[in-house]
């Protein structure tokens, strides 16, 4: 069974998270992500088989079949998807896996702090972001994914 396409329950209140999943939104260009943002006013968490609390505390994937993913295995998934997976493979090695989980668990629990933090950088790299999408539009059309 394929692991594509991918339901990627996110926290999209959270800076830095909805930062990745936009730059992964952009490089999705076979379509396998659909991003859900769980921070959203009527978001049904019921609908995906899992609580908003655990939704809330770690990023969740649900696969074709319906099996749901949770963690470094939904980021590994998503870079995949967006032909990035070399980044992320080494999460996937037995020796690192272990060391990895505690690194996201860790990220997950501080993400808010995390991303006052890196304010300033987010909203830079945001600002490119918005520019670049800007510049594509010509002529009364745009190549916006």
């Amino acid at each position: 069974m394929s692991d594509y396409p991918l339901t990627v329950l996110y926290d999209a209140s959270c800076p830095v998270c909805k930062l990745e999943m936009d730059n992964l939104r952009e490089r999705d260009q076979l379509n396998k992500l659909n991003f859900i943002d769980a921070s959203a006013p009527g978001f049904d968490v019921a609908k995906y088989g899992v609580s908003l609390t655990e939704v809330m505390r770690v990023i969740h994937g649900i696969k074709p079949d319906g099996t749901v993913v949770t963690g470094v295995e939904v980021i590994h998934l998503a870079y995949r998807a967006a032909g990035l997976g070399w980044l992320t493979a080494f999460s996937n090695w037995p020796i690192l896996k272990p060391i990895c989980n505690w690194g996201y668990e860790h990220f997950a629990k501080n993400r808010h702090w995390v991303s006052e933090v890196f304010a300033d950088s987010i909203l830079r790299i945001a600002a490119r972001r918005a520019e670049k999408r800007s510049r594509a539009c010509k002529e009364g059309r745009c190549n916006i994914k």
